[in-house]
Order: C-alpha cells, then structure tokens, then sequence
C-alpha cells in the first residue's frame, strides 16, 4: 500500500496540472465571484429592473410586460408565475405613471448597471477601465440586452420543446458572445471570446432548471409565510445566480483559452 501511495499522489497530481482546475478556481477567489455576483443581482433590481419595466410595459405586441420577461426567464410555471405577475405594476398603470424626466432617470440608472457589466468584463479579463466617452456603448449594449430579452419571450410563446431550447441557447450565445467583444471595445478576438459565450449559456440552462425546480415551488411558500418580501428575496437570489453564471462563464472562458485552446496567447 505505501509503495503505491506515491504513484497515486502523483497520478493526481499529474490529473490536476494538465486541468489546471485549481487555477480557475484561484481566479474566482481573486475575483471575488460571489461578492461580484451579488452586487449583479442588487444593481439589478434596483437600478435595471425599473428600467425594464417600463420598456416592457410599451410592448406594442402586448406580450404581458415585465412579468412575463420574469416568469419566462426564471423559467416559472402554474401557480409560482401567477404569483410573481401579480406584484408587477400592470402596463398601463406604469406607462400611465412614468414621465419624460423619470425614463431618463431610469436610463442612466440602466446605463450604470451596463457599466457594472462592463468592468467585469474588464477585470476578467485583466484590461484597463474604458474611458468616459465609451459610455455609448454601455447604452448600445443595454438596448441590444432588452431587445434580446424580449425576444426571448416572444419565442416562449411561439416556440416550444427542442425547437425553443435550440433557438435560444443559439440567440443567448451570439449575445453573450457580441456583449463581451462590444463592452471590452474589440480588444479582444472573437474566437477567444466563443468559450466564455458558450459556457454562459451552459450555466444559464442548468441555473434554469435549478429555477424550475426549486425556485417555483418556494415562491409559493414564501408568498404565504412572508408575503411580497419573500418573493423579492427569491427573484433576488436568482438574479444572483445569473450574476454568477455571466461572470463565471467568462472567467472560464479565459482559463479555458490560456489552459487547454490558446495556451500561447491570445
């Protein structure tokens, strides 16, 4: 047993530089990935979420508003969606409501959250801060993310099954894909960039499922025992794990391209 004990060690040893896992492991602590993630998911609520409000309460298609961009992305059904749509200002009330000095408000408070994104894109990636005058393409990205948004659901209601599953991880990954190389201003090729778009997508399925089955059935238990609250916590501890999917899948999408595709540069 001794004499083999050496070879095992070493075999393991062998098994984790050729993964180099312990790497990105080290990079998410030096990120500080769940701090990050959680400040996504503050920022998101607080300064996105009204903004999107309002830009869904204007769907000519009246496709539901906000509540049906929520449902579907949190991928809610039955009981769980009624509930969540029912704390979301209805569209005319909010349109009704909201004037000229307040969308502007609302859009900086949106362009901020872009920058948000921005600068962890940057530091993922280990580039200098973009300078003032790029905050167009904070605003150029935050239109483009509610336009991919709602396009989502309006495929939720007309897709079902494989063909909405395949329509959009392909959607999600040219987004996530265009987002880093626009935000991060072309300094970066597109094929370094692919991993990190499609390892997002991986997550945001399995955060999707992980919603489904068990985020559905605690918003009706937090309905009855806490109330709007509860169900605010809930939409927030899913908005942190959507944080950590889009800033984890970068990061992997780095450590992927410098361990195991483009080990010698970009």
């Amino acid at each position: 047993m001794k004499r083999h004990f050496p070879r095992l060690r070493q075999a393991v040893l062998d098994l984790e530089h050729r993964l180099a896992a312990l790497a990105l492991v080290r990079r998410g602590r030096d990120l500080e990935l769940m701090h990050r993630a959680m400040g996504f998911a503050t920022l998101a609520l607080v300064t996105l979420a009204p903004l999107l409000i309002v830009i869904a309460a204007a769907d000519p298609l009246g496709e539901g508003g906000f509540a049906s961009w929520l449902v579907d992305g949190m991928g809610l059904s039955g009981r769980s969606a009624r509930i969540l749509s029912d704390i979301i200002s209805p569209p005319v009330k909010v349109i009704g409501t909201t004037s000229v000095w307040g969308g502007i408000l609302l859009a900086v408070f949106g362009i901020s959250f872009a920058g948000s994104v921005q600068n962890g894109y940057e530091r993922i990636w280990g580039l200098p801060p973009g300078p003032w005058h790029r905050v167009w393409r904070q605003a150029t990205w935050l239109a483009v993310m509610s336009a991919y948004l709602y396009q989502e659901v309006l495929t939720g209601h007309e897709f079902h099954g494989w063909p909405r599953i395949t329509l959009s991880a392909t959607t999600g990954a040219l987004f996530f894909w265009w987002s880093q190389h626009f935000l991060l201003g072309g300094q970066l090729h597109w094929r370094t960039l692919l991993p990190g778009a499609l390892a997002t997508m991986v997550g945001l399925g399995g955060l999707r499922v992980f919603s489904y089955l068990v985020f559905t059935p605690l918003i009706v238990d937090n309905a009855l025992s806490y109330g709007t609250v509860g169900i605010v916590l809930v939409v927030e501890s899913w908005l942190t794990g959507v944080g950590f999917v889009v800033y984890g899948g970068a990061m992997f999408g780095r450590w992927f391209c410098e361990h195991h595709w483009l080990p010698q540069g970009h």
